[in-house]
């Protein structure tokens, strides 16, 4: 089986994707590096070690970009909590730092493990881009690369067209989508029809008991109060772990189509838009395998299994 190398902004439903992946397969995950988006990075870092060891996985943190490429950061702590976790006030300790700068840890990654490493973004691009700058044979090391981010329907999280993640960093995103890394794209729409929790499924999760289970649920309770009001989720989403999950399990992802995609730079409601391209007279290959539909219930069975 192909290595797994996590790229995060740590906040509460990253943590959950990191779960399922340390606690389904941990022998996979070679490292995980951290890079601002929802929260600053160093909290980041620090929401990302708490996780690990909560799921008893010793490792030491990547940390990565602390901004985009070339704009100011714009957290998402009013969707997610001050502390990036909730608010509901976790002992979340400190990071155990490796020194090593994101983008440098994982082009060093790709050449250890050239051609069988497979990366997982659940937050903005900006360290992988900056990785590809740094090596040009980066994107050729990579076996797969499976991105949370963007929409495959137009219908965003962050403005009425575009996803959180392209929208944060979407100069970076850009050039993660027009390299010739093979991805594949889980976009909001995905999460937002196959990977809301309601209320009563969230009880659900409660009752298994686990700190983990507890932690999955609770520190989503910021994240509910912005789907209540403003979203129009019901209960909450969770689109990092349904990523998360289709990364270890493709059978997850039932439907995809390979488009070339860009992205759109500069201001405005349409700033970090996901355009998929899929026209006969565009010759710009087409590297990246968006995901159109998935598998709920392989989901919702991987989650509650990673959770005990």
């Amino acid at each position: 089986m192909n290595k797994l190398w996590i790229d995060t902004d740590t906040a509460s439903d990253d943590a959950v994707a990191l779960m399922i992946a340390l606690s389904l397969a941990p022998e996979r995950v070679a490292g995980i590096s951290t890079v601002a988006g929802n929260v600053p990075v160093h909290l980041s870092s620090r929401n990302a070690a708490y996780t690990a060891r909560l799921c008893e996985f010793e490792t030491l943190i990547h940390e990565g970009a602390a901004s985009p490429l070339c704009r100011t950061l714009e957290t998402a702590q009013h969707i997610h909590g001050e502390d990036g976790m909730g608010d509901i006030w976790l002992d979340l300790g400190s990071a155990d730092l490796s020194g090593i700068p994101a983008a440098v840890a994982l082009v060093e990654a790709a050449r250890q493990h050239k051609g069988e490493l497979e990366v997982v973004t659940l937050g903005p691009l900006t360290n992988i881009a900056l990785a590809l700058k740094l090596d040009p044979d980066f994107a050729g090391n990579i076996a797969k690369m499976t991105i949370m981010g963007g929409t495959s329907d137009c219908y965003g999280n962050v403005t009425p067209v575009s996803e959180f993640n392209i929208w944060a960093d979407p100069e970076a995103a850009d050039v993660v989508f027009r390299s010739a890394i093979p991805k594949v794209m889980v976009g909001w729409d995905i999460s937002r029809k196959y990977a809301g929790i309601s209320n009563t499924e969230a009880e659900e999760l409660l009752a298994i008991g686990t700190s983990k289970a507890k932690v999955s649920v609770n520190s989503q309770k910021v994240l509910r109060e912005f789907c209540s009001s403003t979203s129009g989720v019901d209960g909450f989403d969770l689109p990092d772990p349904i990523t998360m999950a289709a990364a270890l399990n493709p059978s997850v992802i039932t439907e995809v189509k390979p488009y070339a995609v860009s992205v759109v730079c500069g201001e405005g409601p349409s700033r970090g838009l996901t355009i998929l391209k899929d026209r006969h007279c565009n010759d710009e290959p087409k590297t990246t395998q968006v995901a159109l539909t998935a598998d709920r219930t392989i989901f919702w069975q991987m989650l509650q299994e990673a959770l005990k």
